[in-house]
């Protein structure tokens, strides 16, 4: 696997970079010094059709943290798998929102970080088991069945301004009721059609239905819609403005 390591920490970041030069799997890409150069580099390998596949980021870097980076990484189908590297234990629950492959503690042993490396090959082999599969063929992709109240109900996705996350679970808003189902925001990601997008770690939005926007939220009928920083970049080039 290709990869990259970004920490603000020269120690820090030497030690991880000895660790993926040490792996036989693993083919460093770069060594960034801040989650914005290792954010352009991203983009870079992106743009030559060379996507990096794995990425270790410190948590705590300036102007971008390695978080924010993780949850502004493009579509599920498209993301590089992330392992956070951080000092402190209480970012945990972040790291279980942002849907990261592995979490290590600084500073972390080869033996813990081939176990981390082992789990993305495995996540690499087998896409499917992390929910990542594609539309079957034929299907429509604006109708998607999901499992709630003990059988599959249909929810037609022209028909649901935004899904929102709840934890373990997301939140379909439809005109008639909410359907509450267990999935993971990227799993859902990778299923959802272009008219989606992701404006919040805890939200997608379906475009047409967006009525205004400022610089921190989108409004849908009478519901505000927060917009991460890392979010509205993307969704203003994909929406018509002037």
């Amino acid at each position: 696997m290709t990869c990259l390591v970004a920490d603000d920490d020269p120690v820090a970041r030497a030690l991880v970079e000895r660790f993926v030069q040490r792996h036989d799997a693993l083919t460093l890409v770069a060594a960034c010094e801040d989650a914005i150069e290792a954010a352009n580099v991203l983009a870079a390998k992106r743009a030559e059709g060379t996507p990096v596949e794995l990425v270790f980021l410190d948590v705590e870097m300036p102007d971008m943290t390695g978080l924010e980076l993780a949850e502004a990484l493009g579509a599920a189908a498209q993301r590089p798998q992330v392992v956070l590297v951080t000092s402190k234990r209480e970012y945990a629950h972040e790291a279980f929102d942002a849907e990261v492959t592995d979490y290590l503690v600084k500073p972390p042993s080869y033996a813990r970080f081939v176990k981390a490396v082992e789990r993305a090959l495995a996540r690499q082999a087998t896409p499917e088991a992390s929910g990542e599969t594609a539309p079957a063929s034929g299907a429509d992709p604006d109708v998607l069945f999901v499992k709630a109240d003990g059988k599959h109900v249909r929810i037609d996705l022209r028909e649901t301004p935004w899904i929102e996350a709840q934890k373990d679970y997301v939140l379909f808003h439809t005109p008639e009721r909410e359907h509450l189902v267990h999935v993971t925001m990227k799993a859902l990601e990778a299923r959802l059609p272009d008219a989606f997008a992701r404006v919040h770690r805890s939200y997608f939005v379906r475009l047409d239905h967006i009525g205004d926007i400022d610089d921190s939220s989108v409004v849908i009928g009478r519901k505000v819609i927060p917009v991460g920083a890392t979010y509205r970049a993307r969704l203003l080039d994909r929406l018509n403005t002037l």
